[in-house]
């Protein structure tokens, strides 16, 4: 099967409970059947960001794969780079279900899953079995778990388990559905975290996500905090608990973050705010309502070196990925950029 014909399936999945086609997508990805894009990429989507080779900027963002079962079937969809998580120390089952909500109208999805996912260990043993060199970046997203967590002890020890078989870490402060988690994007708890981590110790770069939801003011300080203790970039952004005048969908007061193109705007000006303060101090990812190559190319300009999709991906399937990056490419020839790296941050 190519992505193309896979992507043709996506209505015909979107039929059945949210849910369970996430599942039957990975089962279908870990099989093979999915396809793959073997064309190369357009020698001007390549950039180098935290001292790593991307063939180009598009990326799978965390909680698609949290057990990184299709990492390599991902990869071969023709993404720059997959995020795999996230992953709590011991394994938990997450919120009740149902969970995950689509708002087709809204072309968004509300969840509110709660780091399910199979624990440390089983994850580290699939990054093991990896076949490498990987096509492609691999990134690992880590978090705590709902009960019994300890996030100066727990980050830090997450952290140097996985760094060793990922390029990059991710450390996830901003999901809405696991209590107090978003506390600790708190100016004296996340330095307390990135202390205990020592990210210059850890021989990866290391990132922060950030929810879209944080206030004005409190960026200023989170980005100093950030490059004083040596965190390579900032993903902007997590899902969001607002909910815009503009949803249709009748689940659309489901409790849980969202994520889609009413996060786009939001999300874009935080991005856009962090690369006024923070300038090539911290590599931005821009993540938040990604759909289509002018949604990408709007977050490159202003400020994001690499960017992410979920929810566009579970809407628009495999073939996505090439649409994105074709797309991309003849903006940049549209408007004489001949690097990618040369559009980041011209609108910030």
């Amino acid at each position: 099967m190519t992505p193309a014909l896979a992507s043709a399936l996506m209505p015909l999945v979107r039929r059945f409970d949210a849910e369970a086609a996430h599942g039957w997508a990975l089962g279908a990805l870990r099989a093979g059947l999915a396809g793959r894009d073997a064309a190369p990429d357009d020698p001007a989507l390549a950039i180098e960001a935290l001292g790593l080779r991307f063939a180009n900027p598009v990326g799978l963002a965390a909680g698609f794969d949290k057990d990184a079962v299709a990492v390599l079937p991902l990869l071969r969809l023709g993404f720059g780079f997959v995020e795999a998580g996230t992953v709590t120390p011991r394994p938990q089952a997450g919120n009740p279900r149902p969970r995950l909500f689509r708002l087709e109208e809204d072309r968004a999805v509300i969840n509110r899953m709660g780091f399910n996912n199979g624990g440390l260990d089983s994850y580290l043993a699939r990054l093991r079995d990896l076949q490498r060199p990987l096509p492609g970046v691999l990134g690992a997203n880590v978090g705590v778990n709902k009960d019994g967590a300890e996030p100066e002890r727990d980050y830090p020890a997450l952290c140097r388990a996985v760094a060793p078989l990922a390029d990059y870490v991710t450390i996830n402060i901003s999901s809405p559905n696991t209590p107090g988690l978003r506390d600790l994007q708190g100016e004296d708890r996340l330095r307390a975290i990135l202390r205990a981590v020592d990210t210059r110790a850890l021989g990866k770069p290391v990132l922060v996500k950030l929810a879209p939801d944080l206030s004005e003011d409190a960026l200023p300080a989170l980005v100093e905090l950030c490059v004083a203790h040596g965190v390579a970039g900032l993903i902007v952004s997590n899902t969001t608990l607002a909910r815009p005048d503009s949803l249709r969908s009748r689940h659309r007061a489901e409790a849980g973050g969202l994520s889609g193109a009413p996060l786009f705007d939001r999300s874009t000006e935080m991005l856009r705010r962090a690369r006024r303060l923070a300038g090539a101090r911290l590599v931005l990812v821009g993540a938040g309502g990604v759909a289509d190559a002018d949604t990408a190319y709007a977050k490159i300009k202003a400020g994001a070196s690499l960017v992410q999709m979920y929810s566009a991906f579970a809407y628009g399937g495999p073939a996505l990925v090439r649409r994105i990056k074709d797309g991309l490419a003849a903006l940049l020839r549209r408007d004489g950029v001949a690097r990618l790296a040369d559009a980041v941050g011209v609108e910030a």
